[in-house]
């Protein structure tokens, strides 16, 4: 019982710290996609501005989980590099809205998006090497990040 309420306060640890995360980016990009984003020349495949709040809070929200839940296995030096990863992907996401929106950085931030989607997968496999389920949580952020990859070089291109 004594360590029930543990496993609950560390998923809410986890989620803090994702929706820390989110707030911050969205803190560095909402100003600028009235102005600056919207003077950009977009691909026609740009989903509409709403979309992009709800599928970031259903990410962040598998992300909080899946790391909650990988952290839950057993001390070992494979969780020790799995958390690290996942809290440098983090980092990047993070580093991702501040090149791209708030440096107006497009090449930069594409350079950057790519070792994102790097230590993402990387952490997705390390999850899958002891918890399946949390990997499995982390692929929906790997498919969005792919495709904001394709977004991210259509931008730039188009603005260059």
């Amino acid at each position: 019982m004594k360590g029930d309420w543990l496993r609950w306060l560390w998923l809410l640890f986890w989620l803090v710290l994702c929706f820390a995360v989110a707030g911050l980016g969205a803190r560095w990009s909402r100003p600028e996609i009235a102005g600056w984003y919207r003077r950009l020349r977009r691909p026609r495949f740009n989903p509409p501005d709403w979309i992009f709040g709800p599928v970031w809070t259903l990410l962040y929200f598998l992300m909080a989980t899946a790391a909650w839940r990988f952290g839950e296995e057993s001390d070992s030096r494979v969780r020790a590099a799995g958390l690290i990863l996942f809290l440098v992907q983090l980092g990047l996401n993070l580093g991702w809205s501040w090149i791209f929106f708030k440096q107006h950085s497009l090449g930069w931030a594409l350079a950057e998006l790519c070792l994102l989607w790097a230590v993402i997968g990387a952490t997705t496999l390390v999850f899958r090497s002891v918890q399946s389920g949390a990997a499995r949580l982390m692929v929906p952020y790997l498919a969005w990040v792919s495709f904001a990859g394709v977004l991210n070089w259509a931008v730039w291109r188009l603005n260059r």
